[in-house]
């Protein structure tokens, strides 16, 4: 691994920052059998969830069947859900807080690419203290197609000022490994939901790594 091509970093959040993907699958799962009736097994709710949340709820339920009012509605009635579960475990990955700062000492430019609505970026950048990091903040909102496809990725690049193929994408999922594929990018698996099995037929994958305390996330910052 060249660890010199890289000029700047991209950070997926969900799973890729913090481990809390078990905490949406649970709300997600709440949200719909309890009070939609989807009958989906965890598994199967697990699968869809990439993606805008409205785009979820097209996958499990069909393309129109809430309108985008009631979608918007539900996706924040998810996300508070979330959200309360999670708060009283919110923290960072194990030696994320060191690397961020030490790319921050170094003046390596740093964005957010995240499928998250703000409302949810905000909880997290907000109760962790994160926000002087990220020069970049790509949501849900910013891109009109959500990950495999590179947009929010290229938008990044694009706002970070970096070409794609120096931009490093840290990710969680196979969906958001494959937008920075389609983008161009190299990428960092961390395994916090996803095994790497699951990630074989992307060849842009560098590492696999459990936390940022993994030595290859060391070897960026020399």
């Amino acid at each position: 691994m060249n660890t010199k091509q890289f000029d700047a970093f991209i950070f997926d959040m969900n799973g890729t920052m913090i481990d809390d993907m078990a905490f949406h699958v649970k709300a997600w799962t709440y949200m719909v059998n309890e009070k939609l009736g989807a009958g989906l097994t965890k598994a199967q709710v697990k699968a869809e969830m990439y993606g805008k949340n409205e785009e979820v709820l097209d996958r499990i339920f069909g393309k129109g069947y809430f309108t985008q009012e009631e979608a918007h509605r539900l996706s924040i009635e998810k996300e508070k859900i979330y959200q309360a579960e999670y708060l009283p475990h919110l923290t960072l990955i194990k030696g994320l807080p060191a690397f961020l700062e030490k790319a921050y000492q170094l003046h390596i430019p740093m964005a957010i690419g995240s499928a998250a609505i703000p409302f949810n970026i905000d909880f997290v950048l907000d109760n962790l203290k994160l926000r002087h990091y990220f020069s970049v903040m790509v949501s849900a909102d910013d891109v009109s197609v959500s990950k495999p496809h590179p947009e929010t990725y290229l938008k990044a690049a694009t706002l970070l000022g970096v070409a794609p193929g120096k931009c490093l994408v840290f990710e969680d999922a196979p969906k958001g490994v494959e937008a920075a594929k389609n983008a161009g990018m190299k990428a960092i698996a961390i395994t916090t939901l996803h095994s790497p099995d699951e990630f074989m037929q992307y060849d842009n994958v560098i590492s696999f790594i459990k936390d940022y305390n993994d030595p290859v996330t060391g070897k960026l910052l020399v």
